[in-house]
């Protein structure tokens, strides 16, 4: 009986130990592209001259670090043609401006200028409705036992508008993010809502409201439904690629990823009860 037993315990020790195979999968490697995060957000109440833009390429899909563009000339320019410098952070790829001057439904122009090749985008900036009050509901979510906080507003009559939402949480590294429309509420009261099943009582929550164009409203839909809610940021690698805005004038084969947007947030801090 011992002499089975020994021999089955190494019949399974071959077993187990020849399912130990490493698998090497190949994935095509494209050319880097430039990857554009220039979020412009003007909050209510402040000044807004402090902005702005991160420049990278893409990269491998094992890859764990993401390479930065330094070196580039970065303007935004709006139609009286003042021009808004952006000076990188030395070896970050981050440009910073600390004149712009935000204005609502003003026309702005992104220009860079990197590698040879300049890339162009343009968009407008619409104002947000501010968030007037908060509810929060303790019976919540599918099992009726989650916490549910809405941030409510007045959407403005008589026009089209459109809303990116942005939830911050303590227990959540990444954003939640959600696109809106006034097509069903116009001109009434309505609310954003949290979405996370984790809230506790005495955690604090993020909640941005911003106003956004048509076109971005189109763009950033399609990124909250390919990363899922709980997905990442909008530059972050998607499973299928997305053109944004941002065109590149000098070789539109060579097209970059990400979006040039500008928009008046509204940002308010929520404590769950």
């Amino acid at each position: 009986m011992k002499k089975i037993i020994t021999t089955l315990v190494i019949i399974y020790a071959f077993v187990f130990t020849s399912c130990e195979e490493v698998i090497k999968v190949d994935v095509d490697t494209a050319t880097p592209r430039l990857a554009v995060e220039a979020v412009i957000n003007w909050q209510k109440g402040t000044v807004g001259n402090m902005q702005s833009i991160k420049l990278t390429t893409t990269t491998g899909y094992f890859e764990n670090n993401v390479p930065v563009v330094s070196g580039a000339v970065v303007t935004v320019t709006n139609s009286i043609n003042t021009v808004f410098n952006f000076i990188e952070n030395p070896n970050t790829g981050i440009y910073v401006c600390s004149n712009f001057e935000p204005q609502l439904n003003e026309t702005y122009t992104l220009t860079i200028i990197t590698n040879g090749q300049t890339y162009t985008a343009t968009e407008k900036m619409y104002p947000v409705a501010a968030i007037t009050k908060f509810t929060q509901n303790n019976d919540g979510g599918f099992t009726g036992k989650d916490i549910e906080v809405k941030a409510y507003y007045n959407d403005p009559a008589d026009e089209i508008n459109f809303y990116l939402y942005r939830y911050n949480y303590k227990n959540q590294k990444k954003s939640n993010l959600y696109t809106d429309d006034d097509t069903f509420f116009n001109g009434n009261e309505f609310f954003s809502i949290s979405q996370n099943d984790s809230i506790k009582v005495g955690e604090k929550i993020n909640i941005t409201h911003l106003g956004i164009s048509k076109s971005y409203y189109n763009y950033m839909s399609v990124i909250v439904s390919l990363a899922g809610q709980n997905g990442g940021g909008p530059f972050q690698s998607p499973p299928s690629t997305v053109r944004g805005n941002v065109v590149n004038t000098t070789n539109p084969d060579n097209f970059p990823l990400g979006y040039f947007s500008v928009s008046e947030s509204d940002n308010k801090e929520y404590t769950v009860q």
